[in-house]
C-alpha cells in the first residue's frame, strides 16, 4: 500500500474546500479536423499573433505589476488571515473556465505569499508573467534557469482553485516525482492536492493520483493511460450514457479509469514533448504469435549481409531508410528461390531483407539502443533517455535482437494508436513553457493553437558565445576538444561536454582518460543517477560528458569560486537535429545572470553531414583551399545548412503523421467509429 498523498488531517479539508466540478463524466475537446483551407487561414492568423505577441507580453507585465502591488498589503496579513483570503478567492474563481486580469493578479500575490512562507520562495515578475502566459493558453517561452517549475505553480494553484484539474507534464520520472515533492507544501498550504504518476502504478493507485487537483506526470505515462482509458470507454462511451451506466451496471466503464479527463495541461520543456517526439505513434500493443520463425529471420540477415551497396540497396541517411534497387530486388527473388514458402511473397520477403537492412545499417549500439541485462533497450532520440517498455515495430527490434545475438522477443499486435499531436490537442485549455521555439512557433500555432510569448528574463545575460571551431576530422577535433578542455580545467572551470550519443560520450571518456583528465560520463546508461551528476556540473574543475540535454530541467549550480573564474563552460561536439536543442544545451550556462560560456567545436565528421559530399573527400578539399579562417567558416556553414535540412525533414514526418492522423479520423468516422 502507498503513502497517503497528503498527511491525513489535510485530505478531508482539502477534498471539502475545494471539491472539483463533474460537469462532464469524461471531459476531453473534440479532435480539430482542419481542411488545408483552415491550415492555410491558421498560419495567417498564426503570423498575426506572433506580431501581437508583444502586446500580450506587455499585459503580463501589467498583471504581474499588480500582484506584485498587492503583495505588500498581503504580507502583513496573519497566517489566518492569509488562510481566509485564500478561500475566499476559491470561492470567487470556482467554476470558471475564463480568468479576469484582477483574478489572476489576486491569485498570484496570495499564492507568492503562500509559497514565501511554506518554502521561503517568493515568486519573481517575470515568473508571474510566464504564469499569466500559461492560464491565457500559450506557450511562455522562458530562458533556462529562469524557474520554470516555480512559474507553474501560480498557474497550476489559480486553475485547481477555480475547480480545475490540472496536468503538469514533465519529461521525465524524475521530474515529475521531484518537482510534485517540492511543490506539496505549497499546494497543501493552499487547500489542495497532488498526485504524482509514477512507473508501475496499479490502476486503482493512478486514478487516485488522477483524482487529486494537481497531477505531476510525464508525456508518455499521461498519453498511454488515455489510450487505455478509450479502450476501457469503447466505442459506445457517451457522456449520457457513461451517467447512466454507473446508475445500474454493478461495474461501470467510469470505475476502470485512470483519468477524469482532459482538463488544463501545462506541458513543461513544451518543445521536446509537443515538436520533437510528435514524430513518434503511441502504441499500446499484446503479445502475438511471431509470424516468422527464428531460422527466417536468420536467413533474412544472411540475405542482407550479402547484398552491396549501391548495386542492391541505397541507404538515405537523411530520411533514415533503405530502398532497395531493381537489381537488388532481383538479387533477393534469385538468392530465396529455393527457401520455402516463408520467401515466395513478393512483398514479404523485400519487408523482411529491408528490415534486416535498417538493423545492420541504420541502427547502432550506443547511439539508438544499448545493451542491457542481454535485452536491446531503446533509447530515445529526443532526450537520450532509455525506454525499457518500447520495442519498434513491424519486425525491426527481432532483427535488431538477432543482430546482437540476443533472444528474440516476442511479436506484438496493436491495440490502439494515438499520436501527442492528436492527444494533447484534445484539452480543454492547454498550455506550454520552453526555453526556445526556434523555428517551430508557426508549428505550434497550426498544429495546436498554442501563440508564444517570449518573457524576458529577470537579470541580464551572461553568457559569452565564442566562435564555433571546424576541424576536417574526427581524430583533430577530438584533439582540440581535448585541449580546449585541458586548459579550462588548469584554471579550475567547471566544464560541461554535450555529445548526441552514448557512442561519442564513450569517445570522448577515453580521450579524456589518456589525457589523464579526471570526469564524469552521464548517458543513457546511467538514467537513474543523471540528475545528482548534472547538479554537481558546476563545481569548481569538474569536468561532465553528458549526451543529448540529459539531466534536462536540473539546476546546475555553480560552487564557490567558480563565478570568478567565468562560471560553467559548456562546449558542444556535435550540431543536434535541431537548432533549438543547441540553444537549450548553451542555456545551461549563465543561468539567472550569472556568468558562463559556450562553444561549439566540430569536424566534418558530424552525423548530420553523412552523405557523399562529404564522404568523398571534398569538403574537406574545399576547406584545405580556402584556408584556416574561411574554410572553418565554409564547414560550419555547410554543418548548418545540414542541421537546417534534418530541421526541415522533421517538420514534413510530423505533418504527414498529422495527415494520417486526420485520415484515419476519416475512415472510422465512416466506420462508426469515434476511435
Amino acid at each position: 500500500m502507498s503513502e497517503p498523498l497528503l498527511a491525513p488531517s489535510l485530505v478531508p479539508q482539502a477534498e471539502a474546500a475545494y471539491r472539483l466540478p463533474q460537469a462532464r463524466a469524461y471531459t476531453e475537446r473534440k479532435p480539430l479536423k482542419p481542411d488545408r483551407l483552415d491550415q492555410a487561414v491558421a498560419q495567417v492568423v498564426g503570423l498575426v499573433r506572433a506580431g501581437l505577441a508583444g502586446v500580450s507580453a506587455r499585459r503580463y507585465g501589467r498583471i504581474a505589476k499588480n500582484a506584485l502591488a498587492q503583495a505588500q498589503g498581503i504580507a502583513a496579513l496573519s497566517d489566518a488571515a492569509l488562510d481566509a483570503r485564500v478561500r475566499g478567492l476559491a470561492g470567487i474563481l470556482r467554476g470558471r473556465t475564463a480568468f479576469r486580469d484582477a483574478d489572476i493578479a489576486d491569485a498570484f500575490a496570495l499564492i507568492r505569499e503562500v509559497s514565501g512562507r511554506v518554502s521561503g520562495q517568493r515568486h519573481y515578475g517575470v515568473q508571474m508573467m510566464g504564469a499569466a502566459a500559461l492560464l491565457d493558453g500559450r506557450i511562455a517561452q522562458m530562458a533556462t534557469g529562469e524557474g520554470k517549475t516555480l512559474t507553474a505553480t501560480l498557474a497550476a494553484g489559480a486553475a485547481a482553485l477555480a475547480g480545475l484539474p490540472v496536468h503538469v507534464v514533465t519529461v521525465n520520472d524524475y521530474l515529475a516525482e521531484r518537482d510534485a515533492e517540492l511543490m506539496r507544501p505549497l499546494y497543501a498550504a493552499l487547500g489542495l492536492t497532488v498526485g504524482v504518476i509514477k512507473e508501475k502504478q496499479e490502476l486503482a493507485e493512478r486514478a487516485q493520483a488522477y483524482s487529486c487537483n494537481i497531477t505531476y506526470c510525464t508525456n508518455k505515462d499521461l498519453a498511454f493511460d488515455y489510450l487505455r482509458d478509450r479502450i476501457a470507454l469503447g466505442q459506445r462511451a457517451s457522456d449520457v450514457r457513461l451517467k447512466l451506466e454507473s446508475l445500474y451496471a454493478a461495474v461501470s466503464r467510469l470505475g476502470q479509469l485512470r483519468l477524469r479527463g482532459l482538463y488544463f495541461a501545462i506541458v513543461d520543456e513544451a518543445d521536446s514533448v509537443l515538436i520533437d517526439e510528435a514524430r513518434t505513434p503511441l502504441i499500446i500493443s499484446a503479445q502475438a504469435g511471431s509470424q516468422f520463425a527464428d531460422d527466417v529471420l536468420s536467413r533474412a540477415m544472411e540475405i542482407a549481409k550479402a547484398l552491396l551497396s549501391p548495386r542492391d540497396y541505397l541507404i538515405e541517411a537523411s530520411e533514415h531508410r533503405v530502398v532497395l534497387t531493381e537489381a537488388g530486388r532481383a538479387q533477393i527473388a534469385e538468392l530465396v528461390s529455393g527457401d520455402g514458402q516463408a520467401w515466395r511473397g513478393r512483398v514479404t520477403r523485400e519487408g523482411l531483407v529491408r528490415q534486416a537492412l535498417s538493423a545492420l545499417h541504420l541502427f547502432h549500439r550506443d547511439e539508438h539502443y544499448i545493451l542491457r541485462d542481454g535485452k536491446i533497450v531503446i533509447v530515445d532520440a529526443n532526450t537520450g533517455r532509455v525506454m525499457p517498455d518500447r520495442t519498434w515495430s513491424d519486425g525491426l527490434h527481432q532483427m535488431v535482437e538477432h543482430k546482437e545475438g540476443c533472444a528474440l522477443s516476442s511479436a506484438r499486435t496493436t491495440l490502439a494508436r494515438m499520436t501527442y499531436q492528436r492527444f494533447f490537442r484534445r484539452y480543454a485549455r492547454l498550455s506550454g513553457m520552453t526555453g526556445t521555439t526556434r523555428g517551430v512557433a508557426a508549428e505550434f500555432w497550426t498544429v495546436y493553437r498554442l501563440p508564444v510569448v517570449r518573457i524576458p528574463t529577470h537579470r541580464p545575460l551572461k553568457r559569452k558565445h565564442l566562435p564555433d571551431e571546424m576541424l576536417p576530422d574526427e581524430a583533430a577535433k577530438w584533439k582540440r576538444v581535448t585541449q580546449r578542455i585541458a586548459e579550462l580545467h588548469a584554471r579550475g572551470c567547471p566544464v560541461l561536454v554535450g555529445t548526441r550519443s552514448v557512442a561519442a560520450s564513450a569517445r570522448a571518456s577515453a580521450n579524456l582518460t589518456q589525457a589523464g583528465l579526471p570526469h564524469t560520463v552521464l548517458s543513457a546508461a546511467q538514467d537513474n543517477a543523471e540528475a545528482s551528476i548534472v547538479s554537481e556540473a558546476g563545481q569548481q574543475g569538474r569536468i561532465t560528458v553528458a549526451t543529448n540535454m540529459a539531466g534536462r530541467g536540473t539546476d546546475i549550480k555553480l560552487g564557490p569560486g567558480v563565478a570568478e573564474r567565468g562560471g560553467l563552460h559548456v562546449i558542444m561536439v556535435e550540431r543536434q537535429d535541431a537548432r533549438r536543442i543547441d540553444d537549450q544545451l548553451a542555456g545551461r550556462s549563465g543561468r539567472q545572470g550569472e556568468p558562463g560560456c559556450f562553444q561549439a567545436i566540430l569536424s566534418l565528421d558530424d552525423p548530420l553531414l553523412a552523405g557523399g559530399f562529404v564522404k568523398s573527400g571534398l569538403a574537406r578539399r574545399i576547406m584545405a583551399l580556402l584556408g584556416p579562417e574561411r574554410g572553418q567558416a565554409f564547414g560550419c556553414r555547410l554543418l548548418r545548412f545540414a542541421q537546417f535540412r534534418t530541421e526541415r525533414l522533421h517538420a514534413r514526418m510530423r505533418a504527414d503523421l498529422l495527415r494520417s492522423d486526420q485520415m484515419q479520423d476519416r475512415i472510422l468516422a465512416f466506420a462508426g467509429h469515434s476511435e
